[in-house]
């Protein structure tokens, strides 16, 4: 990245859209001058500069919720800059995982907000991410993906584990009912384990993307 390219405001100032890299989701929107983005650029942390404060502020320094840089990009007119991160506990000092939970009715638009399934068939695999992001960085108390978290990864892979045998049996058994049950689970559970390592699913499709269409190896030869 080269700063030159980069237009400032009147203020010294860019606005700089930070996304969580694995769910996707947009966490919140702040400003950085020359200075912070240099820091953030260096420390491989978001630093932004504070208006209010008048002052430079790197994000979780207090609250230990760091947001760890995995790419920055600028726009095409280079006014704006895109910071995906691994966000680390809520990224909103609400204590939400993102900053923008205030929705406004749009006329003619899904009050759910739910993709139609004719439309994209796997619209649900992308919100149930974003669920589990949400609970990973609030840990809601009474949950039971927080329970998960708090256990950590043992306690997921054994999970997984028993996930995975349970789905066995159900196709030995020929009960498509309990197979779609319990591969449900065991879907379920394997995102929860992405997060917990900070893996995101976009790196699964990409490997399987790199993967299709090349010749297979007997590997019992």
């Amino acid at each position: 990245m080269s700063l030159d390219q980069i237009k400032w405001d009147a203020h010294g100032l860019v606005p700089a859209v930070v996304q969580d890299v694995q769910s996707k989701e947009v966490l919140m929107m702040a400003y950085m001058n020359e200075e912070s983005l240099k820091l953030s650029l260096e420390t491989g942390y978001t630093w932004f500069w504070s208006r209010s404060r008048n002052e430079l502020w790197n994000k979780g320094a207090t609250s230990g919720h760091k947001q760890k840089i995995e790419s920055l990009f600028y726009d095409c007119d280079g006014d704006t800059l895109l910071v995906k991160v691994q966000q680390i506990g809520p990224a909103c000092h609400t204590g939400s995982y993102s900053c923008f939970t205030h929705p406004l009715p749009v006329e003619g638009a899904d009050d759910s907000q739910q993709h139609d399934a004719s439309s994209d068939r796997f619209a649900m695999l992308g919100q149930l991410e974003t669920t589990i992001a949400q609970r990973y960085a609030e840990r809601p108390e009474g949950t039971y993906t927080t329970y998960l978290f708090e256990k950590g990864v043992d306690k997921i892979l054994k999970k997984i584990g028993e996930e995975s045998a349970e789905v066995i049996i159900a196709a030995k058994n020929k009960d498509n009912d309990e197979l779609r049950a319990e591969a449900s689970d065991l879907i379920f559970h394997l995102m929860v384990l992405l997060r917990e390592q900070g893996l995101p699913f976009d790196a699964i499709l990409s490997e399987l993307k790199e993967r299709h269409g090349k010749p297979t190896t007997n590997k019992m030869r």
